[in-house]
């Protein structure tokens, strides 16, 4: 069932969502060789509650950190340690946040010091999948033309788009109807109506889209061992015209 939002209620996940995207400010700052996943994941839970949130990822399904920080070819839900980031790395910083009851999510890809120019290019798209499906989140429009937008933008640089993970509605639960595939046929699923809530989250790979789960049970890795980015961004459907960005630290 989907939740359309209140105003008051799109206001607090404003508020969450906004230091989702602080924070993120912050981590990237600190993304440098020799740097643990560990260390950015106490200052993401620090920055959290220290402007009056709540990590909403910590105890969630049992998950024990804050931080979801996936390195290379780990797709999602890394698991923070004491792993040290290399010169040439890509992670994955994947957070979110709870302000009186209600969620932000919001996640980026960025590189540990130079990359290869083809990593670029991967981030790149898939940054830019991201605002393409997200410019197709408008009342009137079909839930599948978000996902169609995104994998036409992928596979036309090469690149394939994971399938295991989608979006997802958002509200008083991180995860809420509906999901947001991101591929598919346009003008399927729901239409799309004022008041919905959305998490718009590309998980793109550089060789195939299969994707596999490790032994504890969270961390997600390509089957091909390819490098992977993923973007993501809470979104809130606008009577007309396109989506406002939620997870931003200015008023979009």
């Amino acid at each position: 069932m989907i939740m359309l939002k209140t105003a008051e209620e799109i206001d607090l996940m404003a508020q969450a969502s906004k230091i989702v995207a602080a924070a993120h400010q912050v981590l990237q700052r600190e993304v440098r060789p020799g740097v643990t996943t560990l260390y950015l994941d106490e200052l993401a839970e620090t920055f959290i509650r220290d402007h009056g949130g709540i990590p909403a990822f910590k105890g969630y399904r049992n998950f024990p950190h804050t931080l979801c920080a996936s390195v290379n070819h780990e797709v999602v839900h890394g698991i923070p340690s004491h792993r040290e980031l290399k010169e040439g790395d890509i992670i994955g910083l994947d957070l979110g946040a709870i302000v009186q009851g209600f969620y932000g999510d919001g996640a980026v890809t960025v590189p540990v010091g130079p990359i290869s120019d083809q990593v670029e290019i991967l981030l790149k798209v898939t940054e830019e999948a991201m605002y393409k499906g997200i410019d197709q989140a408008r009342v009137g429009h079909r839930l599948s033309d978000i996902g169609h937008t995104i994998q036409r933008h992928v596979e036309a640089h090469g690149f394939s788009v994971v399938r295991d993970f989608v979006g997802h509605g958002i509200g008083r639960q991180l995860h809420e109807d509906p999901q947001v595939p991101n591929y598919g046929r346009p003008g399927q699923g729901s239409r799309l109506q004022f008041g919905m809530v959305l998490a718009i989250e590309p998980m793109v790979n550089v060789g195939r889209p299969q994707v596999k789960v490790l032994e504890d049970q969270w961390t997600a890795v390509t089957q091909d061992g390819s490098l992977s980015a993923h973007f993501e961004h809470t979104i809130a459907i606008q009577p007309e015209g396109p989506p406002k960005i939620l997870t931003t630290v200015k008023d979009h």
